[in-house]
């Protein structure tokens, strides 16, 4: 975080606030997807309260070494340039294949149509960009890592 100093500045806003998160883990300063659009769309998205999850694939976490997300985890969410936006937290995870996601989890997460179909394509084409560096290609059937949140500040 001492390279950023707009997440900085916002988690010091917040602690102010929230003095009993003090003692919490650092958050994770990121910005969703993997290019400016889709990362400053997806941004406005939770910063409207309209975005309330988003779906890692659990292989692409894997193969970059990342821990899984859990209940409660903090993250920093900014723009692809790492302006931070707002802050959210962590507040469920489930572990599914991918041909298990509903038309509900799609809405929660709030992007384009809100649809499945939106949901299944993007995720799809952002999965096969994630994997490709590792020469994997995405399933059906693959685990993916299903993450609601809050925006709380």
């Amino acid at each position: 975080m001492e390279n950023n100093k707009s997440a900085k500045s916002l988690w010091g806003n917040y602690l102010e606030k929230h003095p009993k998160n003090v003692f919490v883990e650092a958050p994770k300063i990121e910005h969703f997807c993997d290019n400016s659009k889709d990362a400053n769309y997806c941004a406005k998205l939770v910063e409207k309260g309209i975005k309330k999850a988003t779906t890692h694939s659990l292989l692409g976490l894997q193969l970059r070494n990342e821990r899984l997300p859990k209940i409660g985890d903090f993250r920093i969410v900014t723009d692809w340039d790492g302006k931070a936006k707002c802050i959210v937290r962590t507040t469920a995870v489930q572990l599914k294949p991918m041909f298990s996601i509903d038309e509900n989890y799609a809405q929660i997460e709030g992007e384009g149509d809100k649809s499945l179909t939106y949901w299944k394509q993007t995720h799809w084409d952002y999965y096969t960009r994630e994997l490709k560096p590792f020469n994997c290609t995405p399933k059906e059937s693959m685990i993916v890592v299903c993450e609601e949140f809050e925006k709380v500040f």
